[in-house]
């Protein structure tokens, strides 16, 4: 018996590992992500997973968010800790980027960026430290059309329609005009970005848990509470919402929101696909206009399952040029997480193969490497039996792994230049000729 130590696997909360099947569901949705990206021009790429501390911490993140990043040890005289650190999300990387290739760049910028993120927040449903992050934004050099703005829900919408994931809506908001009705209840403006955070919590802790949140974290007097959270709840017109406030930057807030929302009716999104919501503030800091959640109608639980908005200066670190820009993202591995458990998505495979080759006996071996060649020179997905075992246990495996379509070559197939296929779901087997089995097999795939 070896004496070797033997290490219990222990999963480690937060960071998720799919099965076969599911994995395979995280990549359709990625490809359909990316092909809707890239129909509205977006372009790739890619930052690397680590910035700076003093980048990532540059615009009112909750530090302890952020995983920094440190050797093992430290050889003598060296510090183990370095000044790097995981990146949390993929906008503040976005921006040091623009910044620094500024002048290789053809403005308005419009990129997409897929990527794993890393965020130290508690495991718990739908919550992960490592997750997949699907973002496009455009950015502007000196100014930027709220056209863009208008754009980001028509990208959402052809996503989502395509996932078929039930129905969707996408809520539009101003910062603006919250920022604006904080000061029309004077609160000093420095306690403004608590208070927005605590408003963002509205749909996760109720309006009681609010009223006292905003009296506790951002010093709200009682009659204030009550009266932002009223203000958020209601449902006016645009007509009748720009009469509420005085305060120059509510109403500019409100033009803009009307603006963004003309250019969502030109764009042709349906009306059942979006509304505009006051409690949507978003508690990043950098965002400074419009503001975008999406969440699932008939499962509300779920939460949000894309968010994003309007930045005015989130690379005014990093540089003196004025880049404005929008964007929007998915969150893919939490959305996935909570589709699985709701039963909305599944995993219908566990393979990517479609036709599995069989080897009836090793002197027929070559044969059956030929055949898989061919099938997969026409396309299709094909897996070998490389095992020495029975053709029962070879149609088992088939079966097991949710292959559908087994091809088999015997002595008198190799002999008449046929090949038998077998869909394992029906049992349906019949013989073809050899230069006929990649069509016969695609039709047997449906």
């Amino acid at each position: 018996m070896s004496d070797r130590k033997i290490v219990k696997p222990v999963a480690i909360g937060g960071f998720p590992e799919w099965l076969p099947e599911q994995k395979l569901v995280e990549q359709r949705m990625l490809d359909i992500i990316r092909e809707e990206f890239e129909r509205f021009g977006f372009g790739p790429i890619e930052t690397p997973a680590v910035e700076r501390k003093e980048v990532l911490a540059a615009k009112g993140v909750v530090e302890k968010e952020i995983y920094a990043l440190a050797r093992l040890s430290a050889g003598e005289g060296e510090d183990a800790a370095t000044e790097m650190a995981l990146h949390f999300d993929l906008t503040v990387p976005l921006a040091r980027y623009v910044a620094q290739h500024f002048n290789a760049l053809v403005f308005p910028f419009r990129r997409y960026q897929m990527q794993k993120v890393w965020r130290g927040e508690r495991p718990q449903a739908g919550r992960f430290r490592e997750f997949y992050q699907c973002d496009i934004d455009v950015i502007g050099s000196g100014t930027l059309s709220l056209l863009n703005d208008a754009e980001m829900p028509l990208v959402i919408h052809g996503i989502f329609s395509r996932i078929g994931i039930g129905r969707f809506l996408i809520r539009l908001n101003n910062r603006k005009i919250l920022q604006g009705f904080l000061a029309h209840l004077g609160l000093p403006p420095e306690r403004g970005p608590e208070a927005l955070r605590v408003v963002d919590a509205l749909d996760k802790i109720g309006r009681d848990k609010v009223l006292a949140e905003l009296a506790a974290r951002a010093g709200l007097a009682a009659d204030q509470a009550a009266a932002l959270v009223d203000f958020v709840t209601a449902t006016p017109s645009l007509d009748a919402l720009a009469d509420m406030a005085d305060e120059p930057v509510f109403r500019q807030g409100v033009a803009e929101l009307a603006e963004v929302i003309e250019g969502v009716r030109d764009f042709g999104l349906p009306d059942a696909a979006w509304t505009v919501d006051l409690s949507i503030a978003r508690g990043l800091d950098y965002y400074t206009g419009t503001v975008y959640e999406t969440v699932l109608v008939d499962n509300p639980e779920i939460g949000s399952i894309c968010s994003g908005g309007r930045y005015d200066d989130l690379a005014g670190t990093f540089t003196k040029q004025a880049l404005p820009g929008v964007g929007i993202s998915i969150g893919l591995t939490r959305l996935l997480s909570r589709l699985f458990d709701a039963g909305l998505l599944r995993a219908d495979s566990k393979t990517p193969t479609q036709v599995l080759v069989t080897v009836m006996d090793s002197a027929l071996r070559s044969e059956c490497l030929a055949l898989a060649a061919e099938l997969r020179a026409a396309g299709l997905n094909t897996e070998l039996y490389t095992q020495d075992r029975k053709l029962g246990d070879q149609i088992k495996y088939a079966d097991r792994k949710g292959i559908p379509v087994a091809a088999i070559l015997g002595e008198a197939e190799v002999r008449d230049g046929t090949v038998m296929l077998k869909a394992l779901r029906t049992g349906d087997q019949a013989t073809y000729r050899r230069d006929a089995a990649p069509g016969a097999a695609r039709a047997l795939l449906g």
